[in-house]
């Protein structure tokens, strides 16, 4: 069987950039507000909260018998809301 013919390659030279790189001023990047966290952790207790009363004691409650499977997605929406700001938490 024939030998396949062995290609040389250059040698890899990574490419200078043409322009010099600028920081962005980090503006307002700082460390997040204590209340802010405290928020974010309540909120998300208070959607848990929601629906651990809703499952123990929710035919009790004349609220919660009016909203029905609205306990749900008022629930769901506080814990997710909290999970939302935990992405602006620094």
């Amino acid at each position: 069987m024939p030998k396949s013919k062995v290609r040389k390659k250059d040698v890899y030279t990574v490419p200078q950039d043409k322009r010099t790189p600028v920081k962005a001023e980090a503006v307002g990047l700082g460390p997040s507000h204590p209340v802010y966290v405290s928020v974010m952790l309540g909120i998300m207790l208070i959607g848990l909260l929601w629906l651990i009363v809703n499952y123990i004691a929710g035919d009790r409650i004349p609220l919660m018998q009016e909203l029905g499977s609205w306990n749900f997605a008022i629930g769901f929406a506080l814990m997710i809301t909290g999970l939302l700001m935990t992405m602006r938490w620094r």
